[in-house]
């Protein structure tokens, strides 16, 4: 056991289980995976985005050990934060070579990053742009993830140029794909996304789209931290549309269901809580719901702390998490974004992370942190 002086009181760090294989899980889960910097490139790191490839996938190799399918290039990668289209293009690219050589799950996200909002930009416009992006995914042989669109956001006049620019891009893929609702507590750009601020009526036109379009959606990540909204949508999915929870406050509820059904998972949270998650699932296929639910209770106080608003900064603390746990060997983010959470939020996801058990060696997560907390004034 190892003592660490915590702003805000000590804390007794120990060891948690072992993460063991995947063993007969039931339902899918993906992984969104974060990105590794290289913080020793010579790059203005506000503006560019070098990225250590080795790092970024023995990540994913780590992810894959486990029995995740991941969740590539999203907005955990900090797409739209940092991450550019050219840059995600590359590590799509090579996360789906490393993919296919492993027989490993993968689906990759694809947007409109690269085209700027503004008042000029069309709603043609936005449809090139989105084609332009699925084609690239769908050349390396991916699952087209369909992220929300900022420039679609801003030019859209209505729920009709939503499920104009949605009917077109579904009917010109190859594979069906998962969509991505992402809710304006994660990017206030997306404020009144599919053309209407309240959510269930956005619902509904979510609803028509995926009615159109059923065999070209394998399912739909909603990301709206409400375990209600979800239920509500997941009961009128048509049939052999998948529900992924998005959800970083709820996931065991929906993921374990109820007695209409129940969420597959593609997960932020699932990054930084890897080994927990995994012998959650485990014992949810094994039909042990009471160990499934203990192993994942702990670990909800800690998500909810890592997304807590302003949701969208929940990137620093999984990464955070990644170089406690020594999946890298700093704790350096693209555009600085390191600098986004308190010296006192991160004091706190130490906390929780100790008591959900995801720290595998107490003696080397604090000699990582001292160094962190050291650079912020304080010694522990």
């Amino acid at each position: 056991m190892t003592k660490l002086k915590l702003p805000g009181g000590a804390v007794d760090l120990i060891a948690g289980p072992s993460p063991r294989k995947s063993d007969g899980w039931n339902r899918i889960a993906y992984a969104a995976a974060h990105v590794v910097a290289d913080p020793l490139v010579e790059a203005d790191p506000w503006l560019d985005c070098p990225i250590d490839w080795d790092r970024t996938l023995a990540f994913r190799e780590h992810l894959w050990s486990m029995g995740f399918g991941v969740a590539e290039a999203m907005d955990t990668a900090q797409r739209g934060m940092g991450l550019d289209w050219p840059t995600s293009l590359e590590l799509i690219e090579r996360s789906v070579a490393l993919a296919k050589s492993g027989g490993h799950l993968i689906a990759c996200g694809a947007g409109t990053d690269h085209l700027q909002p503004g008042p000029d930009v069309t709603v043609d416009d936005v449809i090139a742009a989105y084609e332009m992006q699925c084609e690239a995914v769908e050349a390396t042989g991916s699952r087209v993830i369909l992220m929300a669109s900022r420039a679609l956001a801003k030019a859209a006049k209505g729920p009709e140029d939503y499920i104009r620019v949605y009917d077109r891009i579904l009917s010109g893929l190859v594979q069906p794909a998962i969509l991505h609702w992402l809710g304006e507590m994660f990017d206030p750009n997306l404020e009144a996304y599919w053309g209407d601020g309240d959510h269930m009526r956005a619902m509904d036109t979510c609803l028509k789209v995926i009615e159109s379009n059923a065999d070209k959606v394998d399912g739909i990540k909603i990301s709206l931290l409400s375990a209600e909204k979800e239920i509500s949508m997941r009961r009128r999915l048509p049939e052999g549309v998948k529900m992924y929870t998005g959800d970083d406050f709820n996931y065991p509820d929906l993921i374990a269901g109820d007695e209409q059904g129940f969420s597959h998972a593609l997960l932020g949270i699932f990054d930084p809580i890897a080994g927990a998650a995994a012998n959650a699932l485990s014992a949810l296929g094994n039909g042990d719901k009471a160990a499934y639910q203990s192993i994942f209770e702990p670990t909800v106080p800690l998500s909810r702390h890592i997304f807590k608003a302003p949701t969208r900064f929940y990137k620093t603390g999984v990464v955070f998490l990644a170089y406690l746990n020594g999946h890298q060997d700093h704790f350096t983010m693209i555009g600085g974004q390191e600098s986004t959470r308190s010296t006192l939020h991160l004091a706190e996801i130490v906390r929780l992370a100790n008591n959900a058990g995801l720290f595998i060696d107490p003696d080397a997560v604090a000699a990582r942190a001292r160094p962190v907390f050291a650079a912020r004034g304080v010694e522990i």
